[in-house]
């Protein structure tokens, strides 16, 4: 039983309740920091597009604060040249047991203006990624996450998984837009459809995150992204070629969006839809319009589905019908 208020206590509480709360802003919506949310299926090239996104921004003299959301934990390692950083997940288990708070210079580091960090996630079979999204989420919070003073804010999510944690930034209008990272191929678009759907289904429910586009990485020139992108009513934000020479650099963890260099144009081109593409409010194609993406004999249309029998299950003569196990009353 809870214990009754002294006076002292019951002041206190009366004089909390009498003040009044802050008059409702009725101004426009100021938000001088753009944060983009990037998702797309697992290898399809995310962190490669990102950490040359985020270099060239940095280079443009915007202030850039680029995040790994992914469990891999390997969005900032071409940017770092191969070194992965501490995560913020395993930063904070360590400075809870050592009774420590954690500090920005833990877990956020810089390279040539651009500053990065991880999120991290569990070991296989020790958590969930989805919560553990969450809980960096919190942390950076903590560490006055609202307060800092960048340009855009980069964040790298895998769009393949699809509990929770990794729809946060859509589902609490934590970021501005999204823009997905899609290829020719029929799951990296099943993924970016996934996505669009979920910033559909927001939409309805009063939330305010759109897609600004879809950037095509390892274009081979196909034309079936370009085609998913016009289908369900976003951009084309760029598309990186199939190209041997930025595969051998990427693999060797080098920038090639740098000023001056061979693809800068691209990676300046980019820069620039980022910040100025508008979210919009997709329409998410069903999964036999996505198929009508691909030539029937890629995706096996062809193929009809043929229901199983008993007796396939349990071989000849599993047919018999059997007493059911279903208990019976009888009726009083």
């Amino acid at each position: 039983m809870t214990p009754p208020l002294d006076n002292d206590q019951a002041a206190n509480l009366r004089a909390e309740a009498a003040i009044e709360p802050d008059t409702v802003h009725t101004g426009p919506v100021k938000k001088e920091t753009q944060i983009i949310a990037i998702y797309g299926k697992g290898g399809i090239g995310k962190s490669f597009t990102l950490a040359n996104l985020s270099y060239m921004m940095a280079q443009q003299g915007k202030k850039v604060l680029l995040i790994g959301c992914d469990p891999k934990s390997d969005t900032t390692s071409l940017l770092f040249g191969g070194r992965s950083c501490p995560t913020i997940i395993e930063t904070s288990s360590k400075k809870k047991l050592a009774g420590e708070a954690v500090a920005i210079g833990d877990v956020c580091f810089k390279r040539d203006g651009v500053y990065a960090m991880e999120l991290g996630g569990p070991e296989v079979g020790r958590g969930c990624g989805g919560r553990g999204i969450i809980h960096g989420f919190e942390l950076l919070e903590k560490l006055g996450f609202h307060e800092w003073g960048f340009d855009y804010v980069l964040l790298d999510f895998l769009g393949d998984v699809v509990c929770g944690g990794f729809g946060l930034p859509i589902a609490r209008d934590m970021c501005q837009k999204v823009i997905v990272v899609g290829s020719n191929d029929l799951q990296s678009l099943y993924v970016a459809n996934n996505v669009c759907s979920a910033v559909d289904y927001f939409r309805k429910l009063g939330g305010n995150v759109g897609v600004a586009g879809m950037v095509i990485n390892k274009d081979d020139g196909t034309g079936e992204a370009a085609a998913f992108a016009e289908a369900v009513g976003i951009p084309v934000l760029s598309a990186i070629p199939a190209n041997e020479d930025i595969r051998r650099k990427s693999a060797n963890y080098e920038i090639i969006g740098r000023p001056g260099s061979e693809w800068a144009p691209m990676f300046e081109m980019l820069a620039e839809q980022v910040a100025s593409a508008p979210p919009v409010r997709p329409t998410p194609l069903s999964h036999e319009n996505l198929l009508n993406l691909f030539k029937g004999d890629a995706v096996g249309r062809s193929v009809v589905l043929e229901p199983a029998t008993l007796e396939d299950m349990c071989g000849p003569g599993a047919s018999v019908v059997k007493p059911s196990l279903e208990v019976i009353y009888e009726s009083v």
